[in-house]
């Protein structure tokens, strides 16, 4: 039995002693500050106007100012611009237009009837892109006829439609993939 308090003695005595000497290390350690990544949203805004004070009456020959343009908003990402000019069924009877520098036919005209595009890098302030060549289409000349211009009426006349897309540059190498993306 004595022996049995002697062998608890020096236990307990062990024990204060091992946490009297665990309490007096000190253990090296080190933490870092936090890195926090805030993730935003890239965007794309595009417009497309047009004058509102436009003088379109067809006279044979004359030159009318028709000046749409599409204008990349600041801030916007890459990206691919696109144009879609839809012309009534009777508009090359009786008017020609040419394409601004910059916009190229997508495809050909039968697979991409009267769609353009370009490629726009990021921008911080906003930029124009007119549409068509010099803002302007032409009346023809001596293939139109007085006949040919009371023939029309309301219902009829000719017509010159313009729509604007846009779609992110990142993720598509070929204009005709942004153009699958985005047409209606």
């Amino acid at each position: 039995m004595k022996k049995k308090k002697v062998i608890v003695t020096i236990i307990a005595a062990a024990l204060i002693l091992c946490l009297a000497i665990g309490g007096t290390i000190a253990w090296l350690t080190a933490k870092t500050d936090p890195v926090t990544n805030t993730f935003t949203v890239g965007d794309i805004n595009i417009t497309l106007d047009e004058s509102d004070d436009l003088d379109l009456k067809m006279v044979p020959g004359k030159e009318i100012t028709k000046d749409p343009k599409v204008t990349v908003l600041e801030n916007s990402e890459d990206c691919w611009l696109f144009v879609k000019i839809d012309k009534s069924s009777n508009f090359d009877a009786f008017m020609t237009y040419g394409i601004a520098d910059g916009w190229t036919q997508l495809g050909t005209e039968e697979t991409y009837p009267g769609v353009y595009y370009r490629e726009v890098s990021s921008i911080t302030s906003e930029k124009e892109f007119p549409v068509l060549a010099d803002n302007k289409v032409t009346v023809k000349g001596e293939e139109v006829t007085k006949e040919m211009l009371s023939a029309l009426t309301p219902e009829n006349y000719p017509t010159l439609t313009f729509k604007a897309y846009a779609c992110q540059r990142a993720s598509f190498d070929y204009p005709s993939d942004a153009w699958e993306k985005v047409r209606d």
